[in-house]
């Protein structure tokens, strides 16, 4: 996902007047309040700018959306919506019917007209950080009544309902947004299971709304989240220390596995959940080493990911031989199947010499821990002297700040450079659509028309996801032969929680939705 820095408005003062949430939310004395610790950053309250995966964790628990995911689910169910429905077989026309009684938690209405604010305003705004990109089949929004929203898509979209379910689809006060520009003050106005009631730099807390109207049944009196700025030492003393309950997104490697994991200490248990995130390495198609398929090939023949993995992240991840992970439907093993699992040198060679490549191919891996991780730096050197190691390659390793990175890349700076994904929403297409075609999040110049104009608009066509997976098949190995992106990693999803605190496990799983409501502290 894509990041930009807009948090604003709260001051510390008051986040640590509020640190004790039942006396802040006038909630149950007899329900406790979760504190959780991480090192992302909460990087937009706005759901037209936040495109991040801090920014969302904030949207999916103080906003409300039509559909959601339900635990452990990737089918979307009714959230404000009563019943939602495609009215046509072209899946073009999609109707919803809002629950009765709706409120945002400062006792506004939610109505239609909120519904149809929402979606207009993100695409009117189209920020560079935001999910706008996620609507470009959006027509119009229409509201019949003040209950029902019709959404016109320009071309079909069978994904559409798992969109709208994401973070994407937050439904903002039409009275407190502005339609055409971002909010600047840091306050949130949602109808979600919770009220952002203070913000700081470094503490977001979070209180139960009491207007809420929805399927999620809030079991604790209200959730600090404190960021510890990718300080991961930091991060694992308060955990020790019982400064936080629950410790997510950032704890190290040796943290969570082998000999060094927390595991057992001080009651501490290190709980395991499916994840989606992946990691890969992307070639910039314009650069005049990297653009060249020998090289991307020889590249491919050479990763030895196993060895990655133990090495630098302790097998909390595992290998990836596709743009589309494991246990999405339609993932594949494409580039497992072209390249193999071993690095082979012969056949490094031999993709260099097909292309008219003689001598070492000099390269620059481009990283950038900031935003992928403290690890990822390491990672690229162990790549790097995989490659040297086959005598084909003088590669080396240079890493930068994001802000930098960002724009360098879309400059077309780099040749080779690190690029991590966590998915909108658990569907193949989410997987491939966005990397593909103009202005793509990858930033690489590659253009193949068959995926742009023929199989991801038919897979979209298709409501039955299984019916789909023939065309995500051929796109995987369209991408294992062209090799734009070569997938590194999939991630597995670790908390390290005190073992006084019940619901983790429904936090933890493909929809990547961080649930505060079914957290509770016995």
């Amino acid at each position: 996902m894509n990041m930009r820095n807009r948090v604003a408005g709260f001051s510390a003062a008051t986040a640590l007047t509020c640190t004790s949430l039942t006396a802040c939310s006038g909630w149950a004395e007899e329900s406790s309040g979760i504190t959780i610790g991480m090192s992302e950053e909460i990087l937009s309250t706005d759901p037209s700018s936040g495109y991040d995966p801090g920014s969302w964790l904030l949207f999916n628990n103080v906003f409300q959306t039509l559909l959601s995911f339900p635990n452990g689910g990737t089918d979307p169910q009714p959230e404000a919506a009563e019943s939602c429905a495609f009215e046509d077989t072209r899946v073009q026309v999609y109707r919803c019917e809002l629950k009765d009684g709706l409120e945002f938690s400062n006792g506004d209405p939610l109505t239609a007209e909120d519904v149809k604010f929402s979606f207009d305003r993100i695409r009117l705004i189209d920020d560079k950080a935001g999910p706008a990109v996620m609507f470009n089949m959006l027509d119009s929004v229409e509201t019949p009544d003040s209950k029902t929203v019709v959404f016109r898509l320009k071309v079909p979209d069978a994904t559409f309902p798992s969109k709208i379910a994401s973070g994407a689809g937050s439904i903002v006060n039409h009275r407190e947004y502005e339609a055409k520009s971002l909010r600047k003050d840091g306050l949130v106005s949602g109808s979600g299971p919770y009220k952002l009631t203070s913000m700081s730099k470094d503490e977001a807390v979070f209180s139960p709304n009491e207007s809420y109207k929805g399927p999620a049944e809030v079991k604790n009196g209200g959730v600090t989240l404190k960021l510890f700025h990718s300080d991961q030492d930091r991060l694992r003393q308060s955990l020790t220390d019982h400064g936080i309950d629950m410790a997510f997104r950032g704890l190290p490697a040796k943290d969570l596995a082998g000999a060094d994991s927390l595991g057992g200490e001080q009651g501490i248990e290190i709980v395991e959940g499916n994840s989606a995130e992946v990691q890969h390495l992307v070639f910039n198609m314009n650069d005049p080493v990297a653009g060249k398929v020998g090289v991307r090939k020889a590249v491919s023949h050479l990763l030895d990911r196993d060895a990655l993995i133990k090495q630098v992240y302790q097998d909390t991840a595992i290998p990836l031989y596709s743009i589309i992970p494991a246990g999405v439907i339609g993932h594949t093993t494409a580039f497992f199947d072209t390249y193999g699992d071993r690095p082979s040198q012969e056949k490094a060679e031999a993709a260099l010499r097909a292309d008219g490549i003689e001598g070492k191919v000099e390269l620059t891996l481009w990283s950038t821990p900031s935003r992928y991780g403290l690890a990822t730096d390491q990672e690229m050197r162990v790549i790097a002297e995989q490659l040297n190691s086959s005598g084909l390659f003088e590669a080396k390793v240079k890493s930068v700040p994001f802000d930098r990175y960002e724009k360098d890349i879309a400059s077309g700076k780099y040749g080779v450079y690190v690029k991590g994904w966590l998915p909108d929403y658990p569907d193949a297409d989410n997987f491939t659509a966005p990397f593909f075609g103009e202005g793509n999040v990858l930033a690489n110049n590659y253009s193949n028309r068959t995926i742009t104009e023929t199989l991801i608009p038919h897979s979209a066509t298709k409501m039955n996801r299984l019916e789909a997976s023939g065309d995500f098949g051929k796109i995987q190995d369209i991408v294992a032969e062209d090799v734009p992106v070569l997938p590194i990693w999939q991630a597995k999803q670790y908390a390290a929680v005190h073992d006084d605190i019940r619901g983790y496990q429904y936090c933890l799983d493909a929809s990547t939705v961080f649930r505060f409501w079914e957290l509770s502290k016995v």
